[in-house]
């Protein structure tokens, strides 16, 4: 009788830096089941399903507006304040979706974790790609908009090349969302109390990063400490992209660059080695 040829082969991983590229890529229909779940549960058995997606930012905007603009008249680089805080909240909705859902992968997923075995980095990449779902609609309706002040209302809006940067731009927040995530989750698992610190630190995060206020209206050691902030070269290109106001910080985007990256990788060896007996402290 022959020996039986096995489809697939489960072995421990030997060491922290055991990354199977090749194991995540042929898991990619799971990752893209992942994607429908995490998308369609979202606004499962809601009146209004994905019409959220257009009112969530809207709303946040307007209410930014009247707090920030009307109230505390902070200036917007001479932007038209709506589309200001659009960009912002559109951009940052992205990182801190991304941050807070991955940071409860172990957590959240446990029962089917403990049940099946599949690449447990496939259920924070298929956040990262649904969240990225609902940016790519969200950056349609802010570019809806922007078209819409241009033609009719005459708006100077000044869009130049570096607009063909925002897939990077992108990819650069969905890095170092992932990264920090998945380094949360890690921890979490053991230290719960941390979930709470997170959700808390996001909220304070906001308001470290230029979202509400252009980096120009900061000045001295605050705005050297805003400028650390990785996500601060993400969203004054942006917007330099959209609107032309501020300048291309190169600088910035490498320093991102290698932040994110660096992250990642970070998050990536403390995943691995917390997914060998995360069951035992979930």
């Amino acid at each position: 009788m022959e020996n039986p040829k096995w489809t697939e082969i489960i072995l421990p991983r030997k060491n922290w830096l055991d990354i199977n590229l090749i194991e995540l890529w042929n898991y990619r229909d799971l990752i893209m089941l992942f994607v429908r779940r995490d998308f369609v549960s979202v606004y499962k058995q809601t009146i209004l399903g994905p019409i959220w997606l257009f009112i969530q930012p809207l709303f946040t905007t307007a209410i930014f507006y009247y707090i920030f603009t009307r109230v505390a008249r902070i200036p917007t680089d001479g932007v038209d304040p709506i589309l200001f805080y659009l960009s912002g909240i559109t951009l940052w909705t992205y990182f801190s979706d991304c941050l807070n859902k991955t940071s409860n992968t172990f957590v959240s997923n446990a029962g089917i974790f403990g049940k099946v075995y599949f690449p447990r980095l496939t259920t924070p990449i298929s956040i990262v790609i649904s969240n990225l779902i609902k940016l790519g609609i969200q950056v349609l309706m802010f570019s809806c908009i922007v078209f819409y002040q241009v033609v009719f209302q005459d708006a100077k809006i000044n869009t130049n090349w570096s607009i063909l940067l925002l897939p990077y731009l992108i990819f650069l927040m969905a890095v170092l969302g992932l990264g920090l995530g998945i380094i949360f989750s890690s921890l979490t698992t053991k230290y719960r109390d941390l979930g709470f610190l997170l959700t808390f630190g996001i909220q304070l995060m906001m308001y470290a990063t230029p979202v509400i206020y252009p980096l120009s209206f900061t000045d001295g050691k605050m705005n050297t400490i805003i400028s650390l902030n990785p996500l601060t070269p993400i969203l004054e290109n942006f917007r330099y992209s959209f609107f032309g106001v501020g300048h291309f910080d190169l600088n910035g985007l490498i320093y991102t660059s290698i932040i994110s990256f660096v992250v990642l990788f970070l998050g990536i060896i403390v995943f691995n080695r917390v997914e060998k007996s995360f069951m035992d402290t979930v």
